[in-house]
């Protein structure tokens, strides 16, 4: 077999291992399982136990997914459903609250919704959160600005989306920052929602 034969065999192969890897890397196999409060890491525990004394509903949860594996305590205070989110060593990652429509500047919602429509053909919306990261922000700041609820410009919001495209209905967790911009998209399984909710 000629060089340039062998060539065009063996490129075709290449790029579709090659595009096989990247889908797969946006793929997000996520499962929770609620945890006892015993087998929830101790540094989390110890930060979070004077935050959570005037709480209900506190659930324990380890998340694994096809990258990590992360720990949630989830709760009801004053109203709002929070679920503050640990990596495996007890570090702070983020602090959501389960929010609505209304919970959206308009701009910002109707930036998210645009995108929303330019994506699929027909869409759900499942849940909407709004996310405080700890980045430049330290632990402390960040906890205190979510018990807070303070609308702010390094918020994000994550849309759990059942959207379709040509191939039917998939699941999608979408993040848009605070002025509803697309940051990140991953394709994920649809959750078992009798161990999901609060």
């Amino acid at each position: 077999m000629s060089l340039k034969k062998r060539y065009l065999t063996v490129l075709p192969c290449i790029l579709f291992l090659f595009y096989g890897q990247v889908t797969l890397g946006q793929n997000k196999y996520e499962r929770e399982y609620r945890i006892k409060k015993s087998q929830f890491p101790k540094a989390a525990l110890d930060y979070i136990s004077d935050k959570i004394e005037d709480t209900r509903r506190v659930r324990f949860y380890k998340e694994t997914d096809s990258t990590k594996i992360s720990y949630e305590a989830k709760f009801k205070k004053d109203r709002l459903r929070y679920s503050v989110e640990f990596d495996e060593d007890g570090t702070l990652e983020d602090i959501e609250i389960l929010i609505k429509e209304v919970d959206i500047p308009n701009d910002s919602y109707a930036q998210i919704t645009k995108y929303l429509d330019a994506q699929f053909s027909k869409y759900r919306i499942r849940r909407m959160q709004q996310q405080y990261p700890v980045g430049e922000d330290d632990i402390e700041t960040t906890i205190r600005n979510a018990f807070q609820n303070l609308m702010l410009p390094n918020i994000n919001y994550e849309f759990i989306v059942s959207g379709k495209k040509k191939n039917g209905y998939e699941q999608f967790e979408i993040l848009f920052d605070s002025q509803g911009n697309f940051v990140n998209l991953r394709k994920s399984l649809p959750p078992n929602y009798d161990h999901v909710l609060y």
